[in-house]
């Protein structure tokens, strides 16, 4: 396989309804069957008439991105002061939703095309109706990735050629099945547009010659393909979400009383991974039966000093400093319960008890 990646020079500057598909092929009467076509997503977006006016400067500016990037995230995937790394409602993750302010006019913001997908089986239809020109489209846009500075091209969507090329089942030459191996050649291709396009040269469109010099009538699903599915995602959060995520649902765990007896090795285990942190003195709440508790403490030999199970109380005298610090020791101990799969559940302090007389404060 030998491959060409060509610039298509002089699209000049697209706006709301522009036909796509007659400014590129007047701009490229060289185009051949087979060619892939990869275009920018922003030109895209500028003819369907994906752009929002916003204030050009001021916090008038950055509250009207905020509240566009809202409308376009499905969910927060992670944040770290000004930045959002979020969910579109396509499946993409990136930062903030692919909401884009360059090559365009300062009161404006660019969004991505509504259906990327659709959109590049827009573009070969007319191609091939009009043109008698047989192409493969691909529609990129730049992200970032995990784990790798620098930024690169991939694609938002495809027709006329499938997102990954499979090669499980085939053997490789040392006589191995391959298992696993599935190439995201739409993305190795719109990267490979990138090179020539650039970010200021004005080349929204590239063509890569040469990839199997044929074009393929299935595009089975698009690049839809590539967004992975959230049972298989090992990493669906950021670390501060999924800790908050953790503590939420240790928050909401079903208390462990009922026909299904607590398992005191797990709940040992969960102590001894907070004993060593906790605070002198502090009390912790474990709320089931008294013959539970009380075969619970015999199975708890050796605890490190100053740290007990007891039921409904707190430190003692009551100090603000003395209720913080029980406070996130009861956190840690729910959160690590919650870790070996037991539940909890906080209860009201009883009547008269030092906690009950702080709450009152």
């Amino acid at each position: 396989m030998r491959l060409e990646i060509l610039p298509v020079l002089g699209i000049g500057h697209v706006t709301e309804g522009d036909d796509l598909a007659a400014v590129i092929a007047t701009a490229a009467p060289w185009l051949r069957n087979g060619d892939v076509l990869v275009v920018t997503s922003k030109i895209v977006s500028k003819a369907e008439g994906r752009l929002v006016d916003v204030p050009a400067d001021g916090p008038e500016r950055l509250a009207a991105r905020d509240e566009v990037l809202a409308g376009e995230t499905a969910r927060v995937v992670a944040s770290r002061g000004p930045t959002r790394i979020v969910q579109t409602h396509h499946g993409f993750v990136m930062a903030s939703a692919g909401i884009d302010a360059s090559n365009v006019d300062k009161t404006q913001l660019v969004l991505l095309p509504v259906d990327p997908d659709a959109s590049a089986r827009a573009l070969r239809d007319a191609l091939r109706e009009r043109y008698d020109l047989d192409v493969a489209v691909i529609i990129s846009d730049t992200m970032g990735r995990p784990w790798r500075n620098g930024l690169t091209d991939v694609a938002l969507g495809v027709a006329g050629m499938p997102a990954i090329r499979d090669h499980r089942g085939e053997v490789d030459p040392y006589g191995n099945e391959l298992q696993l191996t599935q190439m995201a050649v739409v993305d190795e291709l719109a990267g490979a547009g990138e090179l020539i396009k650039g970010k200021c040269d004005q080349v929204p469109v590239a063509v890569v010659r040469g990839y199997f010099s044929a074009t393929s009538p299935d595009d089975a699903g698009g690049a839809r393909a590539l967004v992975r599915d959230a049972a298989q995602d090992l990493f669906s959060l950021g670390t501060a979400e999924a800790r908050a995520a953790g503590l939420a649902d240790a928050a909401t765990l079903a208390d462990g009383r009922g026909p299904t007896p607590v398992d005191l090795t797990a709940v040992r285990r969960a102590i001894d991974a907070v004993a060593g942190v906790v605070t002198p003195g502090t009390v912790f709440t474990l709320v089931d039966e008294a013959e539970v508790r009380a075969g619970l403490v015999a199975e708890m030999p050796g605890w490190p000093d100053g740290a007990a199970l007891v039921l409904g109380s707190a430190p003692t005298p009551v100090e603000p400093i003395g209720l913080v610090r029980f406070g996130a020791d009861l956190h840690r101990l729910r959160v690590a319960l919650a870790a070996e799969g037991v539940g909890s559940t906080l209860l009201p302090p009883p009547p008269g008890s030092p906690a009950s007389a702080a709450l009152a404060l």
